[in-house]
C-alpha cells in the first residue's frame, strides 16, 4: 500500500540487490583459533544471529589485526603457548579495549584467572554449550556499547528494538524482519529521536556506492511501516522528514522511557 509521505516508485529498483549486499552492519567479531572445526562453528552460529565474522589461526599478529579492524569482540584460544596464548592477550590490551573472550581445552582455575588478570572479559571452556556461548557473547557485547554511551534497547511507545540481540517486539509480540529491514530499522534506532538523512541511512546499509539510490529506501521504509506501525499511513514510529530523511521517535506515551 503506498502512503502518503512517499511518492510512487519502480519497484524494479532494487530487484537486482542481493540481500546478501546488506550484509554489513552486525557487530564484527574476530576469532582466532587453531581448529578449524572451531572456526567453522563458530562463523556459522555467530553469522545465523547477525554477526559478521572474520577469523584467523594462532601464531598471526592478533594485535596487528585488532589494531587495523574496526572489531567489537574477539573470541581468542589461548591454549598454545608457542603461538601467543596469553600473550596475545596482554598484547592486544595494550593498544585496545575491544572485549576479549578467551577460549581454552584447560578448565583450570589459575588458566582463567591469569587470562583475566592479564586483561581478559571472559574465560570460556572447551567444549562450549553454543547457546551459553551466544548468551556470553551478547553480554560482552552489551558491557562495551554501554561503555561507548550506545542504547542496547530502544523503545518507541509499543516498539522495542534490541540492537544487541537483533530482536523486535511489538506489543510483546516477537516481529520477524528481512535483513535489510532490520539494518534499515537498527540504523534509525541508533540514531533514535535523531533525523537522519536519506544519505546517512544508505550509506549505512547499502553503501557508498548507493547513498543516492532513495527508492531503496523508499521501499524498505514503506514495508517497515507495514509491519510495525498500527496505521501505516499516518506513523507513530518512523517519522517522515519531508525533504530530508526519517527519523525514529522515541516518546513513551505509557512510562516515558526510550533508550536503555
Amino acid at each position: 500500500m503506498q502512503t502518503r509521505h512517499d511518492p510512487p516508485m519502480p519497484l524494479r529498483a532494487i530487484s537486482a540487490e542481493p540481500e546478501a549486499a546488506s550484509r554489513t552492519a552486525g557487530p564484527s567479531v574476530l576469532v582466532i583459533d587453531d581448529d578449524p572445526g572451531v572456526r567453522r562453528l563458530l562463523r556459522r552460529e555467530l553469522t545465523a544471529v547477525g554477526y559478521r565474522v572474520q577469523d584467523g589461526q594462532l601464531g598471526e599478529n592478533v594485535a596487528s589485526r585488532i589494531a587495523g579492524g574496526t572489531f567489537d569482540l574477539l573470541m581468542l584460544c589461548i591454549d598454545s603457548p608457542e603461538s601467543g596464548g596469553i600473550a596475545a592477550v596482554r598484547a592486544v590490551r595494550e593498544i585496545s579495549a575491544v572485549p576479549i573472550m578467551t577460549l581454552s581445552v584447560r578448565g583450570d582455575e589459575d588458566t582463567a584467572v591469569e587470562a583475566l588478570q592479564c586483561g581478559a572479559d571472559d574465560y570460556v571452556q572447551k567444549p562450549f554449550r553454543v547457546k551459553e556461548l551466544l548468551a556470553r557473547v551478547t553480554n560482552a557485547l552489551r558491557r562495551r556499547a554501554q561503555e561507548q554511551g550506545k542504547p542496547a534497547l530502544v523503545v518507541s511507545d509499543d516498539l522495542e528494538v534490541d540492537l544487541l540481540r537483533r530482536r523486535v517486539r511489538l506489543r510483546g509480540q516477537a516481529v520477524h524482519l528481512p535483513l535489510k529491514s532490520f539494518e534499515v530499522l537498527r540504523v534509525l534506532a541508533e540514531g533514535a529521536g535523531k533525523v537522519l538523512t536519506h544519505r546517512q541511512i544508505l550509506s549505512a546499509v547499502w553503501g557508498v556506492r548507493r547513498a543516492d539510490h532513495v527508492a531503496y529506501l523508499r521501499i524498505v521504509i514503506r514495508n517497515l511501516r507495514n509491519k510495525l506501525e498500527a496505521d501505516p499511513a499516518h506513523p507513530a514510529h518512523i517519522l517522515t522528514e519531508t525533504g530530508v530523511g526519517y527519523r525514529l521517535d522515541v516518546r513513551n506515551r505509557s512510562n516515558g522511557r526510550g533508550l536503555a
